[in-house]
């Protein structure tokens, strides 16, 4: 199969014997899938963190983003609660995925189900420079809402 070329390698170590490295479903995906290494119960309306089995050593410059997987969504009604969440080049611990039901009936993750996925970002930091004033824009501070109606 043909695939992206890589533009670098990341380091993974399994913390748990059934981890399961994720993996790039097609040549064209910008998301590697993450396998949960448990059975986890997801009530209707509530919120559980999924272990993967695994920790990253992401280079720094980067950072990897969690993201959720449209099947579970469409099918289940089960997201990632911190969409995206962020895992940090300097974080070493174990990747979690923080996944909420808002389906009417119980979810169950069955050990080895894909339960997000994974996209590699670049990172940029800004310096923030402290004004007393912001430049003027048509907009203004109309937000939420305040450009359309809806």
């Amino acid at each position: 199969m043909n695939r992206v070329p890589l533009i670098f390698g990341f380091h993974l170590k399994r913390l748990h014997p059934e981890a399961i490295v994720p993996v790039y479903q097609t040549p064209g995906a910008a998301g590697a899938d993450v396998h949960s290494v448990e059975d986890v119960d997801i009530p209707s309306g509530q919120t559980r963190m999924v272990s993967a089995g695994f920790a990253v050593e992401i280079p720094e410059g980067y950072e990897i983003q969690v993201r959720p997987r449209s099947g579970l969504a469409v099918k289940h009604s089960v997201t990632v609660l911190n969409t995206p969440g962020t895992i940090d080049s300097d974080y070493r611990g174990e990747v979690k995925v923080i996944l909420i039901n808002h389906g009417t009936q119980p979810f169950h993750v069955v050990k080895g189900d894909r339960i997000a996925q994974l996209v590699i970002a670049q990172v940029y930091q800004a310096d923030f420079d402290e004004v007393a004033e912001l430049n003027e824009t048509s907009r203004g501070a109309g937000g939420f809402g305040s450009t359309g109606r809806n």
